[in-house]
């Protein structure tokens, strides 16, 4: 019997590593208080709700979310997945829609108004908000640029943009325990949290904003 929990013991540790690195398990959660950071408030309120822009996205996504959306990149004619579908993008359009940011017109406006700055050959309102490219390039445009240095702790705040090579997400309030921010995502199908500690993991961040 011991012989028995010599071998198993290991096996379960090494297992419980494997499947917290690949976040099949919940990673713990600390605030900005835990680390003495100042939560960033915008001095904007975008929809006069009373909520300023950086805290109604936080709530806004965490609304989202909480549909549990099922990962399928589909066309949709009104531009916004109306089915309990969506991909990356629309994890950032939700959140800065209901918080007076409509990226299907700011984003379809600015490609007409600058198509220099875009590499969309036939502009479509109903896709081009929804491509990870063309949403890089609309924040580099209209939002404010921020640093890429994750360990930079205070300058990463819940309610920002963060952008990867083929991927986009919303920064999170939550931290691990260096004090690294969460992200709330939509990455893949069967995605069991969408709210994960995968900045230290990632070497593709080629974008950091925020919109007011």
């Amino acid at each position: 019997m011991k012989k028995f929990f010599l071998i198993f013991i290991p096996i379960i540790l090494i297992l419980t590593y494997i499947f917290y690195q690949s976040d099949l398990l919940p990673h713990p959660k600390y605030t900005n208080d835990d680390f003495g950071i100042q939560t960033y408030k915008s001095i904007n309120d975008q929809d006069h709700d009373g909520i300023d822009d950086q805290s109604d996205i936080v709530q806004n996504v965490r609304k989202y979310i909480e549909t549990k959306p099922q990962y399928k990149s589909k066309y949709y004619q009104g531009g916004y997945p109306t089915d309990h579908y969506g991909v990356c993008s629309d994890v950032v359009a939700f959140g800065l829609l209901n918080a007076g940011y409509d990226l299907q017109i700011l984003v379809d406006q600015d490609i007409r108004e600058n198509p220099q700055s875009y590499q969309v050959e036939h502009p479509d309102k109903n896709i081009d908000f929804r491509r990870v490219r063309n949403l890089n390039v609309y924040f580099k445009r209209h939002a404010l640029s921020l640093t890429l240095d994750i360990y930079d702790l205070d300058k990463w705040q819940g309610g920002d943009i963060v952008i990867f090579k083929k991927h986009i997400g919303i920064v999170s309030n939550y931290r691990n325990k260096k004090g690294i921010t969460f992200v709330i995502h939509h990455a893949y199908p069967h995605q069991l949290y969408y709210e994960e500690d995968i900045l230290e993991k990632r070497n593709d961040i080629i974008g950091h904003y925020r919109i007011s």
